[in-house]
């Protein structure tokens, strides 16, 4: 039996100075990645205005069901106490201005309606993960709730 005196198991917090600097590394990870995911595919973006917001909504829903619990962290929460910090935080700011962009380039102006847009596609995926986890039931949605969000607005 090999002596067990003066080993330890690894610990985060040689990393990490505590629990939340660990969740804030997660989130700005997270966002970092989802960042990247919408700018290698912001080429892609049908130039059409009721299509962009599909493909927009599409490619936010996909990412955030992908993972569950990463998308409790970024987008839900769920830690009391956890607030990210402001160098973590910037990614998301920095998708949501994404977001933005594309609105401004068809015309949508009101911050309103990004909030409803965020809100109404959050809302999907958070009952796709509540209700049918790993199927479509709510994905199969996503279209038909960004044309109505888009005849509110006159989209053609």
């Amino acid at each position: 039996m090999a002596d067990r005196v003066g080993m330890r198991a690894p610990s985060l917090y040689t990393h990490f100075d505590s629990k939340n600097a660990i969740y804030d590394a997660m989130f700005g990870q997270a966002w970092t990645e989802c960042l990247a995911h919408f700018e290698s595919l912001k080429d892609q973006a049908p130039a059409d205005a009721r299509e962009a917001l599909r493909f927009t909504a599409r490619t936010f829903f996909d990412f955030a069901v992908r993972d569950l619990a990463r998308h409790q962290l970024m987008n839900l929460r769920t830690i009391p106490g956890f607030d990210p910090s402001e160098e973590n935080y910037a990614p998301a700011v920095a998708t949501l201005d994404l977001a933005q962009e594309l609105f401004l380039r068809h015309g949508i102006t009101a911050t309103e309606d990004l909030d409803l847009f965020t809100a109404l596609i959050g809302g999907l995926i958070d009952a796709q993960h509540a209700n049918d986890p790993g199927g479509d039931r709510w994905a199969r949605l996503l279209d038909r709730a960004v044309d109505m969000f888009a005849d509110h607005l006159d989209l053609p």
